[in-house]
């Protein structure tokens, strides 16, 4: 019966069924799960809408994933003193990335820092538009990997562990502790750069050894971006829905004989989904059903932000129709500016700045950022000292994993504030760390979870995202 199901499928050229593919088939064979706090029973895998364990902020949440490591001191730390010492020998121990490409000369920011709302947040120059939003986010000044690699910190920041590869994914974790609002789209969505795949490529939206069912599925970077939504004219209408009800006989019949086999469950489940987004997908991914204003605020009518601003307006449409967690990458690692940092971080500033305080406003106005989390940041940030290519006009920043910036708004985290210092130069954290642990413990807690009590049984041990290490509910940014 199994293998006349899979046949059956293949030869049917239904657009559906190539959209099940990939991102929407569960795997073949799936782990056990142990129930988080609010599952219905064990080995039950669906998408519906989940109470979590205690009344949660946020319902869903938007990551801006600044791939490559922003470079904090030109952008959301300012540093005074380094500034004065530019020039100069860093006179401390610097921390070196991969190759030990850093100098010992300290590079003050070329560009200014301004107070800004009224809150007196500094910001860049180079970030204007994120200025304009500082009293709805809070600049977390303090984030700490401890790694200076891309990899090893991406898996930190994503995955809970460093260096650990084959584990779910952030989103992952919280479509299976929440489903989905929505049953016609899938809970968890990933929004790629037309530049290809960011360090680490499909790993970042993994399941891991979760069931499939709980991977991000990605949305293609252009036109059309889901392929074959629309089966073929000759099979269209009556003939698909035929085919559709024979497949679910079939697959039904199957689970008769077979009760509890939880990846045949989520396999139905995957095909009925992939069918009923033939009509949402189509809507949910119209952007002409958005004002010209609208459009304007993200970009969209210039060049240099229409790419990034297209995908931001994307996430905040997705969201709204019921998607739990949307995840938007940069391809190419365009903030990693060894080198030529006075035009490339300029240029990707200018890429991405006003499209992300754009999703702020906008879930704002619509009444969504009290419950969607909105994260922007990377996995590592940058030192203060150059890696010098022979000019002033060639040097760049090497990487720096002991303290750099992120921001959060949204989902009930606090406005209008930072949180947490670096040193005087931008080095190190030093004032209210706050590690990848940290930073999932209170995402889960905003959701109304207890990261050490979420958990999936594999390999005979309780599984948590952040694997028990300690870590804390960064309580002082929650309102």
């Amino acid at each position: 019966m199994s293998l006349s199901r899979r046949a059956f499928l293949c030869d049917q050229a239904m657009g559906f069924g190539s959209l099940a593919l990939a991102s929407l088939l569960v795997s073949e064979a799936t782990a056990n799960a142990s129930p988080p706090e609010v599952k219905t029973k064990p080995d039950h895998f669906d998408m519906k809408p989940k109470s979590p364990a205690t009344q949660g902020r946020a319902t869903a949440m938007i990551s801006m994933f600044m791939h490559g490591g922003p470079s904090h001191v030109d952008l959301l730390d300012p540093k005074p003193e380094l500034t004065r010492l530019s020039g100069t020998d860093f006179s401390g121990e610097v921390v070196y990335s991969f190759v030990n490409r850093a100098s010992k000369k300290l590079m003050g920011s070329p560009w200014k820092f301004r107070h800004h709302g009224q809150c007196g947040t500094e910001v860049s120059e180079l970030l204007p538009h994120t200025a304009g939003i500082v009293d709805d986010i809070c600049v977390i000044r303090s984030m700490h990997t401890g790694f200076n690699g891309h990899e090893v910190s991406i898996r930190y920041m994503n995955a809970g562990i460093p260096a650990v590869t084959g584990r779910p994914s952030l989103g992952s974790w919280v479509t299976y502790a929440l489903g989905s609002e929505s049953q016609n789209l899938p809970a968890y969505m990933v929004l790629t750069d037309p530049g290809g795949h960011p360090v680490d490529g499909v790993l970042n939206w993994s399941s891991g050894w979760m069931p499939a069912l709980f991977q991000g599925t990605v949305l293609r970077p252009q036109e059309p971006r889901i392929l074959n939504l629309d089966p073929p004219t000759h099979l269209a209408g009556i003939p698909q829905r035929q085919n559709l009800q024979l497949l679910n006989q079939l697959n039904r019949m199957h689970l008769t004989r077979y009760p509890g086999e939880a990846d045949l469950e989520a396999r139905i489940a995957s095909y009925e989904l992939a069918a009923r987004m033939q009509t949402a997908a189509r809507e949910a991914l119209d952007i002409s059903q958005e004002t010209k204003a609208t459009q304007e605020m993200y970009g969209l009518d210039r060049d240099e932000t229409r790419e990034y601003g297209t995908r931001c307006l994307l996430a905040r449409r997705l969201v709204e129709r019921g998607v739990r967690f949307v995840q938007l990458f940069l391809g190419g690692q365009p903030w990693d500016t060894h080198n030529h940092i006075r035009t490339g971080l300029p240029a990707i500033c200018r890429r991405t700045d006003q499209p992300a305080a754009a999703l702020v406003r906008d879930l704002k106005q619509r009444g969504l950022l009290e419950t969607t989390i909105v994260h922007w940041g990377g996995e590592i940030g940058r030192l203060p000292v150059t890696e010098n290519h022979g000019d002033e006009a060639a040097s760049g920043r090497d990487h720096n994993g002991q303290g750099f910036s992120t921001w959060l708004a949204g989902g009930g985290i606090k406005g209008g504030m930072t949180y947490g210092e670096t040193d005087e130069l931008g080095h190190s954290a030093v004032v209210n760390r706050v590690t990848p642990n940290d930073y999932q413990a209170t995402l889960f807690h905003q959701f109304g979870f207890d990261h050490s009590k979420l958990t999936y049984l594999h390999n005979a041990r309780l599984q948590t995202l952040t694997d028990q290490r300690e870590c804390r509910v960064v309580s002082e940014i929650l309102s």
